[in-house]
């Protein structure tokens, strides 16, 4: 039988978490005790069982409560089923170029072996560039709404490229009726006067590369003579979020085993004025930088610190925007989005510097995962099918997984990583995800009491 609640403590808070629904629901103790009992069915027995501990009056009230939950389908709500969609072949929505197979700096922790993908250094050509934006437009059907990331290494190394496809989706656009979301995403270091106004009068949306307080990143992210690059890439950062008002950017910072204290570099990156950050686990295998399972306890609490550093924040009039504590617990994502996530492999491909096709920027250069060109096409036809139909239903490990529809089962590139397998979830990522969201629901439910 899958499970249909989770039920947690943090903060001083008692909080239920239907499911199904996506329901969140702040209780009391009584009622945080009654759970581990009642099930919709069994209301004699509950009260009978906890009788001794509280009031039979309230915990005959409670159930009713309980009850009512029940039937407006917020507590133990129907299973989700596979959408008929996910029987089509699906629209792609979002391309990620990787203009340049190249970097100016050398971060440890890099994915992409610092830009090369392990092969050539490289970049993408006005050809191929060309021809990515053809392809979304071809195979995105009806949908109005598409995206290009510019992405890299160093996108901003392969600005001439970055312009004549920025210049090309535009005249398409007109062309078509399709609208297109860009983002760039960049360390900062050749964020000149020039290329922050063209970001800037272009509607560019801006991922920014910084990992926290100086020593963290210098130690991480040196340039290719090995010195560190935090002054360069901050001066630069704060100079083109100020030119955009603030807006249409977020500051994305990476934490590795050595900085498990992420809350400083969290905190030091809003105390230098920007409001809009994110900060991610690292993902390495069998390296020093890398996590394991006994890093978990620390990892844990250190989340409850930044959890709570992050409401004292906010009462305190300075808070920021943190993207894993940002949820709608009103009106969650679709059922499509909470089943398979970014879509990669089959709505979302990144597109190398030669124009071969990846499920995602992070496949790039595995090569069991090159799925065709951007001039022919999938050539592996089976496989967007196999990464459609890779959802959380699909995968054994998460179908009784409480977080499965926060988490859309995962990240497939992880997976593979780790267990040479998409469907075989990481499972350091899988207690991180969790505790994070616990951490989201505490601060969502917190500022929903606020409002009331």
């Amino acid at each position: 039988m899958k499970v249909k609640i989770h039920k947690f403590e943090q903060n001083g808070m008692y909080i239920l978490l239907d499911i199904n629904s996506g329901a969140v629901h702040v209780i009391d103790k009584m009622i945080y005790d009654m759970m581990d009992v009642f099930d919709g069915t069994n209301d004699k027995e509950t009260i009978e069982r906890f009788s001794g501990s509280y009031d039979a009056a309230d915990l005959a009230e409670a159930v009713g409560e309980l009850h009512k939950l029940i039937d407006m389908q917020q507590l133990f709500a129907p299973d989700i089923d596979i959408p008929p969609t996910f029987k089509e072949e699906g629209l792609v929505k979002s391309l990620c170029l990787m203009v340049a197979h190249d970097c100016n700096l050398r971060c440890k922790y890099c994915f992409a072996g610092t830009g090369d993908f392990g092969h050539d250094r490289g970049l993408m050509t006005n050809e191929v560039g060309e021809a990515a934006v053809e392809y979304i437009i071809s195979h995105s059907g009806s949908r109005k709404h598409c995206e290009i990331d510019f992405f890299g290494g160093e996108p901003l190394m392969n600005m001439p490229v970055v312009k004549h496809v920025v210049s090309y989706v535009r005249k398409r656009e007109k062309e078509t009726g399709k609208v297109f979301k860009l983002t760039l995403t960049t360390n900062g270091i050749l964020l000149s006067d020039d290329n922050i106004k063209y970001l800037n009068d272009n509607n560019i949306s801006l991922v920014l590369s910084l990992d926290g307080r100086k020593s963290v990143h210098d130690n991480m992210r040196p340039n290719a003579g090995g010195q560190g690059s935090y002054d360069a890439s901050l001066k630069n950062f704060k100079k083109i979020v100020e030119a955009r008002n603030g807006n249409d950017y977020y500051l994305r910072g990476t934490f590795t085993a050595s900085n498990p204290d992420f809350t400083e570099d969290v905190l030091d990156m809003a105390d230098q004025g920007f409001d809009i950050l994110s900060v991610e686990p690292v993902v390495l295998k069998d390296s020093p930088y890398g996590f394991t399972e006994k890093d978990l306890p620390q990892l844990s609490a250190e989340y409850d610190k930044l959890t709570k550093a992050y409401l004292k924040r906010r009462e305190e009039g300075k808070g920021f925007f943190f993207f894993h504590f940002n949820m709608d617990l009103s009106n969650g994502p679709c059922v499509a989005k909470r089943l398979s996530g970014c879509g990669a492999g089959h709505e979302y491909y990144a597109v190398a510097a030669n124009g071969d096709l990846y499920p995602c920027h992070q496949f790039v250069g595995r090569e069991k995962y090159l799925m065709g060109t951007i001039f022919n096409g999938i050539e592996k036809k089976e496989m967007p099918r196999y990464f459609r139909e890779s959802h959380v239903l699909n995968k054994e490990k998460c179908t009784d997984c409480w977080a499965r529809f926060f988490c859309s089962g995962g990240c497939h590139a992880n997976a593979d990583l780790f267990h040479d397998d998409i469907r075989q979830p990481y499972e350091l990522g899988c207690e991180l995800q969790k505790k994070r969201l616990e951490c989201a629901l505490v601060v969502q439910a917190t500022m929903a009491l606020e409002k009331m």
